[in-house]
């Protein structure tokens, strides 16, 4: 599509949205009816750590979508000489998850619980014993069912129980929905009816009643819609919220939010069975679309589903990128000391390259990335550490490919369960995120440590935001199944990069596990005796 053919998009308002919420950057990206990206804007956020809760302000929230809107029409702007005053549809995705309630006022009862806060063990280990089903920490009802094991007063008062995504999507258009995938991290789903279990929803109806609550569950939840169905369009309110000047046109349709996870596996081509995709940055999760549901229940692996409803086994690690990042930043100043400026791009780039030159086993060394607990490693509370002997090869290059092999060992302990246990077949599993962006480097380690060709796709730089536009476009086009519209319309030509794994480098990788698991031990003695 030429440059005037997009022009002339944009002022017919053919173009669609898609603004994501992640948990360093709200990016908003604009793309044709070809679903090429015409224009992007960015804004940086970081989490606070208020009163022992993750957590980001409603304030953070609105400046940062509207600074990110606001860069995307000035991006438009200047590649194309027209102000953007309609769209036709628009999408909204978030990191998954987590805990915002809101009393009858719309009143934010306690401060948004991210997918950060590990403080809902209890409540995921009863919950998962009473339904039979793994209910993960960061999910919804694990949040909502600790706060009433705690008594928390606010929770009497609940009205509206959402996610930030479908928070930000109701503030937009008025309507209380979800999209099945990030409903699915809600609250388990029925994969007949594509809604939550009512069976479930009925078991803890009665836990509520017996704790005195008013409320039934299903009424503070938000609707469950599938992908490709509508979900409002833009109000007079919502529309003033983006951009606050007024110049935007309100009643562009919305598709159903949606989470991260599951706009990651549309950017990814990754919604057919036996596909999969692996999103790597301040966190890291696998998304593996099954043919058949597990032999059993593992701690570990947690059942989601696609935007539209397929059955999904998830491996979710909360770290992945920041305390790598926190080294970088070491570097940085490191090299300001010395009044030598060097670009971040080139920084990664440069350090992650090296890393391929150290032993593949790390030469002894190793790392536990933990800023915030892990579940799966039963790690409660986040204490980084860097640990070697005195006879291990402390070089930088092989303290790059620890960093990156820290990165994806915990991932690696869920997803040995998939391929290893329950016996999973990938025929190739595709990456998106911050950590791929150094060519060749985030593939090859990733592939060292499942044993498994990496595939890139061209998009995978856009990532969830691009996903969620996409999916916002389906909105309008729903003439056929998800995975084929994808297939047949958006990935038709669509080129990708597959690198296979290395033998050495995944014998090392393995050797690099075996002295990581011994030592988690240590890591757990850390949680627990270093003062937050």
């Amino acid at each position: 599509m030429n440059k005037e053919q997009v022009k002339q998009e944009i002022l017919a308002g053919s173009t669609s949205l898609g603004i994501e919420l992640g948990s360093t950057r709200i990016k908003a990206v604009l793309i044709a009816s070809d679903t090429t990206v015409i224009a992007s804007g960015n804004h940086e956020w970081q989490s606070r750590f208020e009163n022992g809760i993750f957590t980001y302000s409603e304030e953070d929230v609105w400046s940062g979508i509207q600074a990110s809107f606001r860069a995307l029409k000035e991006d438009v702007k200047k590649a194309y000489g027209v102000k953007l005053v309609k769209i036709g549809q628009m999408g909204i995705s978030a990191m998954m998850h987590g805990y915002m309630v809101f009393d009858k006022q719309d009143k934010l009862l306690v401060p948004f619980r991210t997918w950060q806060n590990t403080m809902t063990q209890e409540a995921s280990k009863k919950l998962t014993e009473l339904f039979n089903y793994k209910i993960p920490q960061r999910w919804s009802i694990a949040h909502l069912y600790q706060a009433m094991l705690a008594k928390e007063e606010h929770v009497h008062d609940i009205h509206f129980l959402s996610t930030l995504a479908g928070y930000v999507h109701y503030k937009l258009t008025n309507q209380k929905v979800i999209g099945v995938g990030e409903a699915s991290g809600m609250f388990p789903i029925d994969l007949e009816t594509k809604d939550y279990n009512q069976q479930m929803i009925d078991t803890f109806d009665l836990l509520a009643k017996t704790d005195g609550y008013s409320w039934n569950l299903r009424d503070i939840l938000p609707s469950v819609l599938l992908a490709g169905e509508q979900a409002g369009t833009l109000s007079t309110s919502g529309a003033l919220l983006l951009e606050p000047s007024g110049e935007l046109e309100t009643g562009s349709i919305f598709c159903p939010p949606e989470g991260d996870a599951g706009t990651g596996m549309v950017a990814t081509n990754a919604v057919e069975v036996k596909t999969g995709n692996i999103s790597a940055g301040t966190s890291t999760f696998a998304m593996i679309v099954l043919e058949h549901e597990l032999s059993k229940v593992y701690d570990a692996v947690d059942i989601v589903t696609t935007p539209s409803g397929e059955l999904v086994a998830m491996v979710h690690v909360n770290n992945c990128t920041s305390d790598l990042n926190a080294w970088m930043q070491l570097f940085e100043q490191l090299l300001d000391t010395f009044g030598s400026t060097i670009s971040k791009h080139d920084l990664f780039t440069t350090l992650f390259k090296k890393a391929l030159e150290g032993d593949v086993d790390c030469g002894g060394l190793l790392n536990y990335n933990y800023l915030s607990g892990e579940h799966i490693t039963e790690i409660d509370h986040g204490r980084p550490l860097f640990v070697r002997t005195p006879n291990s090869s402390f070089t930088l290059a092989n303290f790059m490919r620890t960093q990156l092999y820290a990165s994806f060992g915990v991932l690696k302990l869920g997803m040995d369960i998939l391929l290893k246990e329950e016996k999973v077949s990938l025929d190739c599993i595709y990456g998106h995120g911050g950590f791929f962006k150094t060519e060749e480097v985030g593939q090859r380690v990733l592939a060292a440590a499942l044993r498994t060709p990496v595939a890139l796709m061209e998009t995978a730089g856009e990532g969830g935001a691009w996903g969620i536009a996409v999916l916002a476009k389906y909105t309008k086009e729903n003439t056929k199944k998800l995975a084929s519209y994808l297939k047949e319309d958006v990935f038709k030509n669509a080129k990708q990069a597959i690198i296979l794994p290395h033998e050495d480098e995944a014998i090392g990788f393995d050797a690099f596990m075996e002295k990581y698991v011994e030592a988690l031990p240590v890591v757990k003695l850390a949680s627990e005796l270093i003062s937050q």
